[in-house]
Protein backbone atom coordinates (compact mmCIF):
# COMPACT_ATOMS: atom_id res chain seq x y z
CA UNK A 1 0.00 0.00 0.00
CA UNK A 2 0.62 3.35 -0.36
CA UNK A 3 1.87 6.34 -3.29
CA UNK A 4 5.43 6.92 -2.78
CA UNK A 5 7.12 3.42 -3.92
CA UNK A 6 10.15 2.89 -5.77
CA UNK A 7 9.14 1.32 -9.35
CA UNK A 8 11.12 -0.24 -11.68
CA UNK A 9 9.24 -0.91 -15.01
CA UNK A 10 10.93 -2.88 -17.14
CA UNK A 11 10.13 -2.14 -21.15
CA UNK A 12 10.10 0.90 -23.10
CA UNK A 13 7.01 0.38 -25.36
CA UNK A 14 3.59 1.73 -24.75
CA UNK A 15 2.77 -0.63 -22.23
CA UNK A 16 6.32 0.23 -20.09
CA UNK A 17 5.60 3.91 -20.47
CA UNK A 18 2.14 4.15 -19.70
CA UNK A 19 2.77 2.63 -16.71
CA UNK A 20 5.83 5.34 -15.74
CA UNK A 21 3.36 8.41 -16.64
CA UNK A 22 0.88 7.01 -13.98
CA UNK A 23 2.67 5.51 -11.69
CA UNK A 24 4.62 9.18 -11.39
CA UNK A 25 0.82 10.57 -11.46
CA UNK A 26 0.26 8.69 -8.33
CA UNK A 27 3.59 9.76 -6.67
CA UNK A 28 5.34 7.13 -7.33
CA UNK A 29 9.50 7.37 -7.95
CA UNK A 30 10.27 5.36 -11.72
CA UNK A 31 12.61 4.21 -13.31
CA UNK A 32 12.33 2.74 -16.49
CA UNK A 33 15.06 -0.15 -17.76
CA UNK A 34 14.36 -0.70 -21.96
CA UNK A 35 17.27 -2.43 -24.38
CA UNK A 36 16.71 -0.44 -26.90
CA UNK A 37 16.78 3.54 -27.37
CA UNK A 38 12.78 3.72 -27.36
CA UNK A 39 12.49 4.82 -31.14
CA UNK A 40 11.18 1.28 -32.49
CA UNK A 41 9.40 -1.57 -32.37
CA UNK A 42 6.07 -2.25 -32.07
CA UNK A 43 4.89 0.45 -30.22
CA UNK A 44 6.07 2.68 -32.94
CA UNK A 45 4.86 0.41 -36.36
CA UNK A 46 1.46 -0.39 -35.25
CA UNK A 47 -1.43 0.94 -36.97
CA UNK A 48 -2.07 3.44 -34.46
CA UNK A 49 -5.62 2.42 -33.50
CA UNK A 50 -7.81 2.37 -29.88
CA UNK A 51 -10.41 -0.46 -31.63
CA UNK A 52 -13.39 -1.04 -28.76
CA UNK A 53 -15.11 -2.64 -31.70
CA UNK A 54 -12.46 -5.33 -32.07
CA UNK A 55 -13.67 -7.87 -29.65
CA UNK A 56 -13.00 -10.96 -31.43
CA UNK A 57 -9.35 -12.37 -29.76
CA UNK A 58 -6.67 -13.23 -31.91
CA UNK A 59 -7.48 -17.30 -30.76
CA UNK A 60 -10.53 -17.39 -32.52
CA UNK A 61 -12.02 -21.02 -33.80
CA UNK A 62 -9.99 -22.00 -37.14
CA UNK A 63 -7.07 -19.82 -36.96
CA UNK A 64 -4.23 -22.36 -35.65
CA UNK A 65 -5.59 -24.45 -39.13
CA UNK A 66 -5.39 -21.25 -41.36
CA UNK A 67 -1.72 -21.03 -39.81
CA UNK A 68 -0.77 -24.71 -40.45
CA UNK A 69 -2.40 -24.31 -44.17
CA UNK A 70 -0.34 -20.83 -44.89
CA UNK A 71 3.45 -22.37 -42.50
CA UNK A 72 4.65 -22.87 -46.30
CA UNK A 73 3.44 -19.43 -47.69
CA UNK A 74 5.71 -17.00 -46.48
CA UNK A 75 3.99 -13.65 -47.54
CA UNK A 76 0.62 -15.01 -45.99
CA UNK A 77 -1.41 -12.85 -43.60
CA UNK A 78 -0.84 -15.27 -41.05
CA UNK A 79 2.25 -16.93 -41.23
CA UNK A 80 3.85 -19.51 -38.66
CA UNK A 81 7.83 -20.48 -39.70
CA UNK A 82 7.81 -24.10 -39.70
CA UNK A 83 10.45 -24.97 -36.19
CA UNK A 84 11.59 -27.51 -33.70
CA UNK A 85 10.91 -24.93 -30.88
CA UNK A 86 9.36 -26.27 -27.46
CA UNK A 87 7.98 -23.47 -25.96
CA UNK A 88 6.84 -22.39 -30.02
CA UNK A 89 4.80 -26.05 -30.12
CA UNK A 90 3.62 -25.72 -26.53
CA UNK A 91 2.10 -22.29 -26.84
CA UNK A 92 0.50 -23.57 -30.51
CA UNK A 93 -1.18 -26.26 -28.37
CA UNK A 94 -2.64 -23.89 -25.61
CA UNK A 95 -3.32 -21.72 -28.36
CA UNK A 96 -5.65 -24.13 -30.14
CA UNK A 97 -7.15 -25.40 -26.82
CA UNK A 98 -8.02 -21.40 -26.12
CA UNK A 99 -9.44 -21.29 -30.01
CA UNK A 100 -13.32 -22.20 -29.45
CA UNK A 101 -16.39 -20.72 -29.71
CA UNK A 102 -17.49 -20.71 -25.62
CA UNK A 103 -14.00 -18.78 -25.04
CA UNK A 104 -13.73 -16.55 -27.33
CA UNK A 105 -17.70 -15.10 -26.40
CA UNK A 106 -16.27 -14.94 -22.82
CA UNK A 107 -13.53 -12.75 -23.78
CA UNK A 108 -15.25 -10.57 -26.13
CA UNK A 109 -16.88 -8.20 -23.19
CA UNK A 110 -13.52 -8.17 -21.66
CA UNK A 111 -12.07 -7.05 -24.91
CA UNK A 112 -14.34 -4.21 -25.10
CA UNK A 113 -14.55 -2.75 -21.57
CA UNK A 114 -10.29 -2.71 -21.68
CA UNK A 115 -10.15 -0.96 -24.60
CA UNK A 116 -12.94 1.28 -23.88
CA UNK A 117 -11.07 2.70 -20.53
CA UNK A 118 -7.95 2.79 -22.52
CA UNK A 119 -9.82 5.35 -24.98
CA UNK A 120 -10.87 7.26 -22.28
CA UNK A 121 -7.44 7.64 -20.57
CA UNK A 122 -5.75 8.08 -24.11
CA UNK A 123 -8.25 11.08 -24.29
CA UNK A 124 -7.63 12.00 -20.78
CA UNK A 125 -3.57 12.63 -21.71
CA UNK A 126 -4.38 14.52 -24.56
CA UNK A 127 -6.58 16.78 -22.70
CA UNK A 128 -3.61 17.52 -19.83
CA UNK A 129 -1.61 18.94 -22.24
CA UNK A 130 1.45 16.81 -20.95
CA UNK A 131 2.37 15.39 -24.60
CA UNK A 132 0.99 18.88 -25.97
CA UNK A 133 -1.09 18.81 -29.05
CA UNK A 134 -1.55 15.54 -30.66
CA UNK A 135 -4.37 13.87 -32.84
CA UNK A 136 -6.89 11.65 -31.54
CA UNK A 137 -8.70 10.75 -34.65
CA UNK A 138 -12.56 10.84 -34.41
CA UNK A 139 -14.08 8.93 -37.59
CA UNK A 140 -13.66 6.28 -36.65
CA UNK A 141 -12.75 2.56 -38.54
CA UNK A 142 -13.77 1.21 -41.85
CA UNK A 143 -14.07 -2.63 -42.40
CA UNK A 144 -13.97 -2.35 -46.41
CA UNK A 145 -14.75 -6.25 -47.97
CA UNK A 146 -14.74 -7.80 -51.45
CA UNK A 147 -16.47 -10.48 -50.51
CA UNK A 148 -20.03 -11.63 -49.05
CA UNK A 149 -18.31 -13.50 -47.01
CA UNK A 150 -16.37 -11.18 -45.19
CA UNK A 151 -19.39 -8.87 -44.90
CA UNK A 152 -21.48 -11.29 -43.27
CA UNK A 153 -18.72 -12.14 -40.49
CA UNK A 154 -18.25 -8.34 -39.79
CA UNK A 155 -21.96 -7.99 -39.39
CA UNK A 156 -22.16 -10.75 -36.58
CA UNK A 157 -19.87 -8.77 -34.55
CA UNK A 158 -21.99 -5.66 -34.98
CA UNK A 159 -24.47 -7.37 -33.61
CA UNK A 160 -23.00 -8.88 -30.42
CA UNK A 161 -21.18 -5.32 -30.32
CA UNK A 162 -24.42 -3.49 -29.81
CA UNK A 163 -25.10 -5.54 -26.84
CA UNK A 164 -21.75 -4.32 -25.16
CA UNK A 165 -23.05 -0.60 -27.00
CA UNK A 166 -20.34 -0.47 -29.84
CA UNK A 167 -21.94 0.97 -32.46
CA UNK A 168 -21.23 -0.02 -36.48
CA UNK A 169 -22.97 0.27 -39.28
CA UNK A 170 -23.10 -1.24 -42.92
CA UNK A 171 -21.60 1.27 -45.73
CA UNK A 172 -23.07 0.08 -49.52
CA UNK A 173 -20.51 0.98 -52.42
CA UNK A 174 -22.18 4.56 -52.80
CA UNK A 175 -21.95 5.47 -49.13
CA UNK A 176 -18.07 4.36 -49.30
CA UNK A 177 -17.90 6.76 -51.67
CA UNK A 178 -19.13 9.71 -50.16
CA UNK A 179 -16.98 9.10 -47.26
CA UNK A 180 -14.05 9.23 -49.68
CA UNK A 181 -14.69 10.99 -52.50
CA UNK A 182 -11.30 11.17 -53.60
CA UNK A 183 -10.45 7.15 -53.19
CA UNK A 184 -11.88 4.64 -55.96
CA UNK A 185 -12.09 1.38 -53.94
CA UNK A 186 -12.16 -2.04 -55.84
CA UNK A 187 -14.97 -3.01 -52.84
CA UNK A 188 -18.61 -3.73 -52.14
CA UNK A 189 -18.75 -1.76 -48.86
CA UNK A 190 -17.55 -1.62 -45.63
CA UNK A 191 -18.43 -1.49 -41.98
CA UNK A 192 -18.03 1.44 -40.02
CA UNK A 193 -16.99 1.08 -36.41
CA UNK A 194 -18.23 4.42 -34.97
CA UNK A 195 -16.74 3.50 -31.39
CA UNK A 196 -13.12 3.36 -33.02
CA UNK A 197 -10.30 5.95 -33.08
CA UNK A 198 -6.69 6.57 -34.10
CA UNK A 199 -3.22 8.04 -33.61
CA UNK A 200 0.53 8.68 -35.19
CA UNK A 201 2.25 5.99 -32.43
CA UNK A 202 5.84 7.94 -33.48
CA UNK A 203 4.32 11.25 -32.21
CA UNK A 204 2.74 10.13 -29.07
CA UNK A 205 5.75 7.48 -27.83
CA UNK A 206 8.73 10.50 -28.88
CA UNK A 207 6.06 13.10 -26.95
CA UNK A 208 5.71 10.42 -23.93
CA UNK A 209 9.43 10.09 -23.17
CA UNK A 210 10.17 13.95 -23.44
CA UNK A 211 7.48 14.20 -20.67
CA UNK A 212 8.26 11.09 -18.73
CA UNK A 213 11.88 12.65 -18.21
CA UNK A 214 11.21 16.40 -17.83
CA UNK A 215 9.12 15.15 -14.40
CA UNK A 216 11.73 13.36 -13.11
CA UNK A 217 11.09 9.32 -14.59
CA UNK A 218 14.38 8.07 -14.81
CA UNK A 219 14.94 6.60 -18.31
CA UNK A 220 17.83 4.32 -18.81
CA UNK A 221 17.82 3.11 -22.76
CA UNK A 222 20.08 0.67 -24.40
CA UNK A 223 20.19 -1.58 -20.92
CA UNK A 224 18.87 -5.11 -21.45
CA UNK A 225 18.14 -6.89 -18.00
CA UNK A 226 20.87 -9.65 -17.64
CA UNK A 227 19.99 -10.76 -14.23
CA UNK A 228 16.87 -10.89 -11.26
CA UNK A 229 17.58 -11.57 -7.53
CA UNK A 230 14.79 -13.42 -5.65
CA UNK A 231 15.02 -13.43 -1.83
CA UNK A 232 12.27 -13.93 0.70
CA UNK A 233 9.31 -13.81 -2.20
CA UNK A 234 10.68 -10.70 -3.47
CA UNK A 235 12.82 -9.02 -5.96
CA UNK A 236 15.37 -7.64 -4.58
CA UNK A 237 17.80 -6.68 -7.58
CA UNK A 238 17.77 -5.92 -11.34
CA UNK A 239 21.04 -6.33 -12.60
CA UNK A 240 21.80 -4.62 -16.09
CA UNK A 241 25.02 -4.43 -18.15
CA UNK A 242 25.25 -1.26 -17.00
CA UNK A 243 24.65 -1.41 -13.09
CA UNK A 244 22.12 -2.54 -10.43
CA UNK A 245 18.73 -1.25 -9.44
CA UNK A 246 16.66 -1.95 -6.40
CA UNK A 247 12.84 -0.97 -5.52
CA UNK A 248 10.19 -1.63 -3.67
CA UNK A 249 7.90 -2.98 -6.76
CA UNK A 250 9.11 -4.42 -10.32
CA UNK A 251 6.63 -4.21 -13.37
CA UNK A 252 7.24 -6.61 -16.36
CA UNK A 253 6.07 -4.71 -19.04
CA UNK A 254 9.04 -6.09 -21.74
CA UNK A 255 6.69 -7.51 -24.67
CA UNK A 256 7.83 -9.95 -26.80
CA UNK A 257 10.95 -10.74 -24.13
CA UNK A 258 8.50 -10.77 -21.14
CA UNK A 259 8.65 -14.31 -21.21
CA UNK A 260 12.51 -14.35 -21.66
CA UNK A 261 12.85 -12.00 -18.37
CA UNK A 262 9.90 -14.52 -16.47
CA UNK A 263 12.15 -17.59 -17.04
CA UNK A 264 15.21 -15.90 -14.93
CA UNK A 265 12.81 -16.27 -12.23
CA UNK A 266 11.60 -19.70 -12.87
CA UNK A 267 8.34 -18.74 -14.35
CA UNK A 268 6.22 -20.53 -17.29
CA UNK A 269 4.47 -17.60 -18.94
CA UNK A 270 3.57 -18.51 -22.76
CA UNK A 271 4.05 -15.63 -25.23
CA UNK A 272 5.33 -15.71 -28.79
CA UNK A 273 6.60 -13.21 -30.59
CA UNK A 274 4.22 -12.12 -33.31
CA UNK A 275 6.35 -9.89 -36.25
CA UNK A 276 4.23 -7.35 -37.74
CA UNK A 277 5.01 -5.11 -40.74
CA UNK A 278 4.34 -1.21 -41.83
CA UNK A 279 5.20 1.03 -45.52
CA UNK A 280 4.96 4.29 -44.35
CA UNK A 281 4.00 6.60 -47.45
CA UNK A 282 4.82 10.56 -47.05
CA UNK A 283 3.45 11.63 -50.44
CA UNK A 284 -0.34 12.37 -50.66
CA UNK A 285 -2.56 9.40 -51.05
CA UNK A 286 -6.32 11.16 -50.54
CA UNK A 287 -6.84 8.80 -47.87
CA UNK A 288 -8.98 10.01 -44.77
CA UNK A 289 -10.17 7.54 -43.38
CA UNK A 290 -8.74 4.71 -41.13
CA UNK A 291 -9.40 1.05 -42.92
CA UNK A 292 -9.03 -2.21 -42.57
CA UNK A 293 -9.12 -4.30 -46.09
CA UNK A 294 -10.45 -7.42 -44.39
CA UNK A 295 -9.41 -9.69 -46.87
CA UNK A 296 -5.92 -9.07 -46.76
CA UNK A 297 -5.48 -7.73 -43.06
CA UNK A 298 -4.24 -4.97 -44.12
CA UNK A 299 -4.32 -2.42 -41.95
CA UNK A 300 -4.79 0.93 -43.70
CA UNK A 301 -3.90 4.54 -41.31
CA UNK A 302 -3.71 8.21 -42.31
CA UNK A 303 -1.62 9.68 -39.70
CA UNK A 304 0.39 13.13 -39.31
CA UNK A 305 2.40 13.62 -41.85
CA UNK A 306 1.92 10.14 -43.59
CA UNK A 307 -0.32 7.44 -44.81
CA UNK A 308 0.40 3.71 -42.99
CA UNK A 309 0.12 0.73 -44.00
CA UNK A 310 0.35 -1.98 -41.82
CA UNK A 311 -0.39 -5.96 -41.40
CA UNK A 312 0.36 -9.35 -41.39
CA UNK A 313 0.96 -11.72 -38.29
CA UNK A 314 4.64 -13.68 -38.62
CA UNK A 315 5.45 -16.22 -35.96
CA UNK A 316 9.03 -16.83 -36.93
CA UNK A 317 10.51 -15.87 -33.32
CA UNK A 318 12.61 -13.44 -31.44
CA UNK A 319 14.01 -11.47 -34.75
CA UNK A 320 13.90 -8.39 -37.02
CA UNK A 321 14.29 -10.04 -40.37
CA UNK A 322 12.36 -7.84 -43.10
CA UNK A 323 10.90 -10.48 -45.15
CA UNK A 324 10.19 -8.48 -48.17
CA UNK A 325 7.65 -10.83 -49.91
CA UNK A 326 5.74 -9.96 -46.87
CA UNK A 327 6.36 -6.40 -47.62
CA UNK A 328 5.40 -6.71 -51.10
CA UNK A 329 2.69 -8.50 -50.06
CA UNK A 330 1.29 -5.47 -47.92
CA UNK A 331 1.56 -3.77 -51.17
CA UNK A 332 0.13 -5.66 -53.32
CA UNK A 333 -3.02 -5.82 -51.02
CA UNK A 334 -3.06 -2.32 -50.66
CA UNK A 335 -3.44 -2.05 -54.55
CA UNK A 336 -5.92 -4.41 -54.87
CA UNK A 337 -8.47 -2.62 -53.08
CA UNK A 338 -7.11 1.11 -53.86
CA UNK A 339 -7.28 1.36 -57.58
CA UNK A 340 -4.52 3.11 -59.38
CA UNK A 341 -2.49 3.55 -56.53
CA UNK A 342 0.57 2.17 -56.27
CA UNK A 343 4.06 2.15 -53.53
CA UNK A 344 6.78 3.05 -54.51
CA UNK A 345 9.94 0.42 -54.36
CA UNK A 346 11.78 3.15 -52.07
CA UNK A 347 8.76 2.61 -49.31
CA UNK A 348 8.69 -0.56 -49.68
CA UNK A 349 12.59 -1.06 -48.89
CA UNK A 350 12.00 1.49 -45.95
CA UNK A 351 9.55 -0.66 -44.54
CA UNK A 352 9.93 -1.53 -40.56
CA UNK A 353 8.63 -4.50 -38.51
CA UNK A 354 8.02 -4.63 -34.53
CA UNK A 355 7.26 -7.51 -32.42
CA UNK A 356 3.79 -8.28 -30.75
CA UNK A 357 3.91 -10.01 -27.85
CA UNK A 358 0.97 -12.79 -28.17
CA UNK A 359 -0.53 -14.68 -25.60
CA UNK A 360 -2.16 -17.99 -26.35
CA UNK A 361 -5.64 -16.88 -26.13
CA UNK A 362 -5.52 -13.41 -26.95
CA UNK A 363 -5.74 -11.52 -23.75
CA UNK A 364 -3.08 -9.66 -21.58
CA UNK A 365 -1.48 -10.67 -18.75
CA UNK A 366 -2.05 -8.63 -16.26
CA UNK A 367 -1.45 -8.82 -12.70
CA UNK A 368 0.99 -10.70 -9.85
CA UNK A 369 2.17 -13.77 -9.75
CA UNK A 370 1.66 -15.60 -6.24
CA UNK A 371 4.89 -16.48 -5.17
CA UNK A 372 6.88 -13.41 -6.22
CA UNK A 373 5.26 -10.20 -3.98
CA UNK A 374 6.63 -7.44 -5.40
CA UNK A 375 6.20 -8.11 -9.11
CA UNK A 376 3.66 -7.31 -11.60
CA UNK A 377 3.12 -8.47 -15.08
CA UNK A 378 2.30 -6.39 -17.95
CA UNK A 379 2.65 -8.50 -21.46
CA UNK A 380 1.20 -10.36 -24.17
CA UNK A 381 -1.75 -7.36 -25.68
CA UNK A 382 -1.28 -9.67 -29.30
CA UNK A 383 -2.19 -6.75 -31.58
CA UNK A 384 -3.98 -4.60 -29.42
CA UNK A 385 -1.03 -3.34 -27.19
CA UNK A 386 -1.40 0.55 -28.45
CA UNK A 387 -4.48 0.26 -28.06
CA UNK A 388 -4.70 -1.25 -24.33
CA UNK A 389 -1.99 0.48 -23.01
CA UNK A 390 -2.98 3.25 -21.24
CA UNK A 391 -5.54 0.91 -19.49
CA UNK A 392 -2.71 -1.62 -18.73
CA UNK A 393 -0.90 1.20 -17.23
CA UNK A 394 -3.38 2.70 -15.27
CA UNK A 395 -4.34 -1.14 -13.52
CA UNK A 396 -0.78 -1.74 -12.79
CA UNK A 397 -0.48 1.47 -10.81
CA UNK A 398 -3.65 1.09 -9.04
CA UNK A 399 -2.40 -2.60 -8.52
CA UNK A 400 0.88 -1.68 -6.72
CA UNK A 401 -1.34 1.95 -5.12
CA UNK A 402 -3.05 -0.48 -3.59
CA UNK A 403 -6.21 1.52 -4.74
CA UNK A 404 -9.34 0.05 -5.95
CA UNK A 405 -9.11 -1.55 -9.61
CA UNK A 406 -11.06 0.55 -12.26
CA UNK A 407 -12.66 -3.34 -14.28
CA UNK A 408 -12.26 -6.63 -12.74
CA UNK A 409 -8.23 -8.49 -13.88
CA UNK A 410 -9.00 -11.61 -13.13
CA UNK A 411 -9.19 -12.78 -16.82
CA UNK A 412 -6.44 -11.24 -17.28
CA UNK A 413 -4.19 -13.52 -14.44
CA UNK A 414 -0.44 -14.18 -15.60
CA UNK A 415 -1.03 -17.76 -14.03
CA UNK A 416 -3.80 -18.46 -15.58
CA UNK A 417 -4.23 -22.17 -16.95
CA UNK A 418 -4.74 -23.15 -20.84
Amino acid sequence: MGKNKSVIVIGGGIVGLSTAYFLQKEGHRVTVLDKSDITSGASFVNAGYLTPSHIVSLASPGMITQGLKYMFNSSSPFYMKPRLDLDFMKWAWYFKKSSTKTKVKQSMPVISEINLLSRELFEGIKTSGDLGNFEIGEQGLMMVYQTEKARDHEMEVVKIGAKMGLVGKHLSKEALKKIEPNVDFNAKGAILWECDRHTTPPLVMRRMVEHLEKVGVDIHKNEAVMDITVSGGKITEVKTEEATYKADEVVFAAGSWTSGLSKKLGMKLPLQAGKGYRIDVEEPTNITMPTILMEKKIAVTPMEGFTRFAGTMEFSGINHTIRKERVGAIAKGVEDYYKGFRISEADKNNAKCGLRPVSPDGLPYIGRPKNIHNLTIAAGHAMMGWSMGPATGKLVTELISGDKLSMSISPFDPERKF
